[in-house]
């Protein structure tokens, strides 16, 4: 257990925080202030094994029927020795208690979204404008940190790939970047990922050439990619099926011809829902149950596409959006072409 409290990007000792992005200054004087700590909880426990202290608990209370939201983050060590000093008590495995109460975003968490949008996309507009003049992997990434650190946020993957790496997510999976740097006129394609503000997951990705403008073959790629992408997004509003936006995605992908991008034989989805992480539903009919999954107003979804012609290369694109009643509210405004 532990203490909560809001946080936002840059401020000083007294001073209301704010986050900056390009063209944008976002104010957080009504949902971000930071509390005193005399509101802080005074009921904090400490223990080396929490759950041997839950044990002891249910040991002193009543035999119930206890839910537990959790189980696929419980190690199975920790749950056998608490389901063996409970035996008085049912367990009741109920996970979707949290997460299907967690799709739907309150006007709050709505705005937090919109915050880590700004931030994503500063940091997001770093690392494309630092590959597009032909900075290393590892230059960019430290670029788009730089970014996501001063805006309140916290990166969980800056995943770049170039040239013949383009068919994995990252050059090197270990940092997720390389030191190298991508030679003038090869493909970089670029994703930031993680919490990017109070815990709220965004990750937007952008494909582009290194140094110099692209090659007609590669300008076709890019320009069908994120045409695809958007294709997708201007498909979403409230009401919509999973399926729907599966076959308008699988279309466009026809349409273009080439081959299968190897990340798109790795993940078979088109994106899926965001939260506190990567939430339901799965843009997908081939992996998980959502085909006929139904959106609604005030989820926050993503949509990921990657393309891939031989002879050219491999791209990929992602953009974040808000559910609307009508359509969506874009998130992630980096720019789709350079």
């Amino acid at each position: 257990m532990g203490t909560s409290r809001d946080k936002a990007g840059e401020g000083r000792q007294g001073s209301l925080p704010s986050c900056c992005a390009p063209g944008r200054r976002r104010s957080f004087s009504r949902t971000c202030t930071i509390p005193a700590p005399s509101s802080w909880t005074k009921r904090i426990h400490a223990c080396a094994d929490a759950f041997e202290a839950v044990a002891k608990i249910l040991a002193a209370s009543p035999p119930s029927r206890i839910a537990l939201v959790g189980s696929d983050v419980v190690p199975i060590k920790y749950w056998r020795a608490l389901e063996a000093s409970s035996t008085r008590h049912e367990w009741v495995i109920r996970d979707e208690l949290v997460r299907e109460i967690r799709l739907v975003k309150s006007d709050r968490e709505l705005e937090a979204f919109r915050t880590a949008g700004a931030v994503a996309t500063h940091a997001l507009d770093s690392m494309t404008r630092s590959l597009l003049v032909g900075a290393s992997e590892a230059e960019a990434a430290g670029e788009a940190a730089r970014a996501v650190f001063r805006g309140g946020g916290h990166v969980h993957l800056l995943a770049i790939s170039h040239g013949a790496y383009l068919k994995h997510l990252c050059t090197d999976p270990l940092s997720g970047f390389s030191p190298i740097r991508p030679a003038p006129g090869e493909l970089v394609r670029g994703w930031v990922t993680g919490p990017m503000f109070q815990g709220y997951w965004l990750g937007p990705g952008r494909t582009v050439v290194s140094a110099v403008p692209p090659s007609v073959s590669q300008r076709a790629l890019l320009e069908a990619n994120a045409a695809a992408v958007q294709k997708v997004i201007a498909a979403i509003r409230d009401g919509v099926r999973v399926r729907e936006l599966v076959e308008i995605g699988d279309r466009c992908a026809r349409e273009f011809g080439g081959t299968t991008s190897e990340l798109s034989r790795q993940w078979p989805l088109y994106g899926h829902g965001n939260g506190l992480f990567f939430e339901a539903p799965t843009i997908s009919t081939q992996v998980g149950n959502d085909a006929d999954f139904v959106l609604r107003s005030n989820m926050v979804v993503s949509i990921e596409m990657f393309f891939a012609q031989p002879g050219v290369g491999e791209s990929g694109f992602e953009n974040n959006v808000i559910v609307t009643a009508d359509g969506s509210e874009l998130l992630s405004r980096t720019p789709m072409l350079f």
